[in-house]
């Protein structure tokens, strides 16, 4: 299984962490949450337990097709969506500090990014994560019931907003990584990200005028609807209730377990020097935010 601290992944962390928490129940470490998608077979249905190496003796949630245009509906094509939940997955909750890992099969759309970043959003810091489906599909009913799951596992209530912003920030940044590339994808958010931190933006209109100018400092051409969505998406950020105590915490959290599971010395310097501007930047941003 491998560990997901990417550059991709460090450009999601800034904006789900900002998201507000939710309380947790008593979950312990080896606990397993499965989701499932409704329209699977019977022989689907216990080809993919088999392959999970789970029972019905597990906490099971169901994903209906209906949740998915729900949630990913706005952002992402009915087409692309589909007409079937079949993709599904496997949580197990972890040692604390263990940190996230995932793997795929028969995924061939949603990136373990996109995982990662609806699982961060719901408040799963540490589990290992199994999605799969019976044949080749976009892996987006397994990425709806994720949050489900959790929410049923925890016995919580993630706030719809939360959900939906979350569910934003990943397929937007997914799409632009599909038109500009993967590493000019991280570092437009991440150059958003940082000046909004050194100079507070106070309308919409300066926060599309910063954005544009970043695009076209990096060479990057945004088309009309890819500048509104991002527009949209940092306006929507803004007014969430975000708590920037959790959102430091989270970052000493990721510092202090970096040698637990990464072992490149040039990736963690890389990594805490990013978490060092992060933290920086939260003391500009709070401004903004407030």
């Amino acid at each position: 299984m491998k560990q997901i601290l990417t550059r991709g992944f460090l450009c999601f962390l800034i904006t789900v962490l900002l998201l507000p928490s939710v309380a947790m129940a008593d979950a312990m470490p080896g606990d397993v949450i499965v989701t499932l998608g409704e329209d699977l077979s019977e022989s689907q249905r216990q080809q993919l337990m088999n392959e999970m190496g789970v029972t019905e003796d597990n906490l099971i949630v169901y994903v209906t097709n209906e949740e998915e245009h729900q949630y990913l509906g706005n952002y992402i094509a009915a087409s692309r969506i589909g007409s079937n939940a079949l993709s599904s997955s496997k949580i197990t909750l972890t040692e604390s500090g263990s940190g996230l890992s995932v793997e795929t099969n028969r995924i061939d759309w949603i990136s373990d990014e996109m995982y990662m970043n609806a699982l961060i959003t719901a408040g799963v810091e540490d589990a290992d994560i199994y999605v799969t489906a019976p044949f080749e599909v976009s892996g987006t009913a397994a990425l709806t019931g994720l949050l489900k799951a959790y929410e049923a596992a925890m016995e919580i209530e993630i706030p719809e907003e939360q959900k939906q912003v979350a569910n934003e920030e990943m397929v937007k940044t997914g799409e632009l990584s599909l038109t500009i590339g993967p590493e000019n994808a991280t570092e437009l958010m991440n150059r958003i990200k940082e000046e909004i931190g050194d100079d507070p933006i106070e309308s919409e209109e300066d926060l599309r005028a910063l954005i544009q100018r970043i695009a076209n400092e990096m060479g990057i051409t945004l088309t009309d609807e890819e500048l509104n969505g991002l527009v949209s998406l940092f306006m929507r950020m803004k007014d969430l209730n975000i708590d920037w105590d959790r959102v430091q915490n989270q970052i000493t959290k990721v510092r202090d377990n970096l040698g637990d599971y990464l072992n490149r010395e040039d990736t963690q310097s890389f990594i805490r020097s990013f978490l060092d501007f992060v933290n920086r930047v939260i003391d500009a941003i709070k401004g903004w935010f407030n």
